[in-house]
């Protein structure tokens, strides 16, 4: 699906947790995430330390977006 979407002129980023299978089917931009059930989270995290995590996350994806567009 990413590429169809790239095909039509929207840049995709990718966050996944197996990186393997996103490069296999041809993504271009791959943020690497956390785990399988919680790919953007961790649950076991305090509240502030999950928040941090997860805008780290977002950040990575943005940059990965934002560089794509130049």
């Amino acid at each position: 699906m990413v590429k169809e979407i790239e095909r039509y002129g929207i840049p995709i980023v990718h966050m996944a947790t197996i990186t393997t299978i996103s490069e296999s089917v041809g993504a271009n931009r791959i943020v690497p995430t956390i785990a399988i059930p919680h790919p953007v989270g961790n649950p076991d995290l305090p509240k502030e330390e999950e928040y941090v995590l997860r805008k780290k996350l977002a950040e990575r994806a943005l940059k990965a977006l934002v560089g794509s567009i130049k």
